[in-house]
């Protein structure tokens, strides 16, 4: 989906405003899912940045047995994929940490309340390092557009999840009620929670065609149609549709999603 046609939909929802505001509420949520969603390819599966299709848990049978976690899983993702609650798979597998999971391990999916962590797959001592993926911070290739913007970093925790097809975009961890900034100056599209999965949820426009996404947060600050300059507070990081406080932060370009790290400056 072409940006220009993302302002016009934008545009259109303002002018509906004055007279219908139900209405306009109802189309500026549905535009924020099909900027977040409908711009991707329709062949990726849906990751926990990409929850607006049309598998909802309530069409699928309750889940049973056990799975093991490969690359790119996060809690949110096998939850919905099987029908069953964060809250329940981090109850039955005595999770103590459900923002860290290890490729490998093995989690119930059904049953009570378990008196000890799902177990691990055996043979492998549990003090050895595993395959980690390079560390967050270290930047990939700087992005060849990458300065036709001025770009800032939206938030100062660490990142705890890295950008891949599935995640589309990073992960910062903070406390809640930090600030969360302007990635760029630019125009707030949609504030509002109406995208499940995303909690409470900013897009921003930019030139070139960018768009930048702000996830999870606690509270917002700004409104849609509202102009912001880089570097402005928008938002509180939150922890609303995820399991600790975070921000998850997407970088698209002409609605592709595409590596933050490849845009954002060194720090």
């Amino acid at each position: 989906m072409h940006v220009g046609m993302t302002r016009s939909i934008v545009a259109q929802t303002d002018h509906r405003t004055v007279r219908k505001p139900r209405r306009a509420a109802i189309a500026v949520s549905a535009l924020a899912m099909i900027v977040l969603a409908g711009c991707a390819s329709r062949q990726t599966r849906a990751p926990v940045t990409d929850l607006s299709n049309g598998n909802h848990a309530a069409e699928a049978q309750p889940a049973s047995g056990t799975y093991v976690v490969r690359p790119g899983d996060t809690l949110y993702k096998i939850a919905q994929e099987h029908n069953v609650d964060v809250a329940t798979l981090v109850r039955i597998n005595g999770i103590s940490d459900p923002g860290q999971l290890r490729v490998g391990q093995t989690l119930r999916l059904s049953g009570s309340s378990a008196a000890q962590p799902a177990p691990v797959t055996p043979a492998t001592p549990v003090a050895t390092p595993e395959p980690a993926a390079p560390p967050a911070e270290s930047a990939p290739a700087r992005a060849s557009d990458a300065s036709v913007v001025s770009w800032g970093w939206p938030a100062n925790g660490k990142i705890i999840q890295g950008f891949n097809s599935n995640t589309k975009g990073i992960d910062i961890a903070g406390t809640v009620g930090d600030p969360v900034l302007a990635a760029a100056s630019g125009k707030v599209m949609y504030a509002g929670n109406g995208v499940r999965g995303l909690g409470n949820l900013i897009l921003l426009s930019h030139d070139k065609g960018f768009i930048t996404a702000y996830a999870h947060n606690q509270k917002l600050l700004v409104k849609t149609g509202q102009m912001v300059k880089k570097g402005a507070k928008i938002a509180t990081i939150g922890q609303t549709d995820t399991t600790s406080p975070r921000l998850h932060f997407e970088i698209r370009r002409s609605g592709t999603p595409v590596n933050p790290m490849s845009y954002l400056p060194s720090r």
